[in-house]
Parts: C-alpha cells; structure tokens; sequence
C-alpha cells in the first residue's frame, strides 16, 4: 500500500519552495499537489496528458479551453492534453491535487 496524507504533502511542498510537489508516479499516472497563492499568476503551460485537479482548500477561478470556472474546495476540474488552461483570480491560496494520465513528462 501506499499512503499519504495532505497535510504532510502541504508541509513537504512549502519546505521544498515550489509550487509543485510530485508524490506519486506509477506507470499508469501520477499525481502532485499544486500550490498557488492568493493573487498569483499560474505560470503552466498545456500538457501532454490529460489531467484532473481537485481542489483541496482555497478560492479563485480556473480557465480551460476557452471558458472560466469557480473552484473552491471540492471541486474537481478535468483538463484534456493540449487544451490551453491556468487559474486566476485566486482569493484564497489555492492547495490542489493534480492527477495526470499517463504520468506527467
């Protein structure tokens, strides 16, 4: 089994000073938490694998391939590869978890 529990991949991410913290890759996927914080620009570019966010704490707005979304905690967003896609208008620092299939490149 592997296990992980948020508040340590919150704490892991901060003391590593980037916004992106990969804790898991298997063949079939892999998965990181994503921090922005309340104000910031998201600076990702489109990828070449689809991907699902879920939104574990934090409020602002997500656009993905030509339309704009609230997000807050709970919700849960797919992203297509290639489609264009980046967070704004974040209010409250946003904490997310990123899954990707395949693993991310």
């Amino acid at each position: 089994m592997i296990a992980f529990e948020t508040n340590n991949l919150i704490q892991q991410r901060a003391d590593a000073g980037k916004l992106y913290l990969e804790f898991l890759r298997v063949p079939s996927m892999s998965m990181g938490l994503y921090t922005l914080e309340a104000g910031a620009t998201d600076p990702q570019q489109p990828h070449n694998e689809d991907e699902v966010y879920y939104i574990i704490s934090g409020r602002g707005q997500i656009y993905v391939a030509g339309e704009n979304q609230p997000v807050q905690p709970g919700s849960i967003v797919f992203v297509a590869a290639h489609d264009e896609h980046y967070f704004h208008t974040i209010e409250e620092t946003l904490n997310i978890l990123v899954f990707f299939a395949p693993p991310e490149t």
